[in-house]
């Protein structure tokens, strides 16, 4: 399995923070940025980007400005003070500023993965009645790693998921998308955090190698 093929990512949206450092190798150092790309519905998903100082001048004022990506959606568990947290960015490949704006969404947040379901789907409904299923494929990467990334089924789709097996082998397309949630600490300390996952349009399973 060609591990680029596995994972494949293109967005297009507007630049939402500046560049912080993330982590160096071999020299090459990386930088994270947040890629606002919107939705048909004028909601914008927030989007992190890992992206090297080769392909983009860090130290420019890039806020505002249209950016085309191409890359993979990749994955690293974080550990916390009681449990790890799965981080979730879109390692960048090509890099184009765009000079006018984009405004055709339905092309502007595209994402294809092949991998193999890692966990039980959750199956659950809506109050009213909107079938969803959670599910985590694990996607091969080379040197042997594995990105795990959150997928989210709906209607039809998550009622075919529900009845996959851990191991399941499938191809899933769709979009990249955020949302917002607390987490009561304690009676007087609540904390928002921003969960990314996929939002599944497609999806077809394969016999397994």
């Amino acid at each position: 399995m060609n591990t680029l093929q596995n994972n494949s990512v293109t967005l297009i949206g507007e630049v939402d923070s500046g560049f912080t450092f993330s982590h160096e190798v071999r020299g090459e150092a990386f930088y994270l940025v947040n890629l606002a790309v919107k939705r048909l519905s004028e909601q914008a998903d927030i989007i992190p980007l890992t992206i090297s100082e080769r392909l983009i001048d860090v130290t420019a004022d890039c806020m505002g400005r249209t950016l085309e990506v191409a890359g993979q959606f990749r994955s690293f568990n974080q550990q916390g003070e009681n449990k790890k947290r799965l981080i979730l960015s879109v390692f960048v490949r090509d890099v184009f500023f765009l000079e006018e704006d984009f405004t055709d969404c339905t092309k502007s947040n595209s994402i294809t993965l092949k991998g193999y379901l890692c966990k039980s789907p959750v199956y659950r409904k809506t109050p009213l009645g909107r079938e969803i299923a959670d599910l985590l494929l694990a996607v091969n990467r080379s040197y042997n790693k594995s990105d795990y990334i959150p997928c989210i089924a709906w209607g039809r789709n998550a009622k075919y998921a529900s009845g996959l097996f851990v191991g399941t082998k499938m191809e899933i397309s769709g979009r990249i998308q955020s949302r917002e949630y607390t987490k009561k600490l304690s009676e007087t300390d609540i904390v928002t955090h921003t969960a990314y996952e996929v939002s599944v349009s497609n999806l077809e399973v394969f016999e397994n190698d």
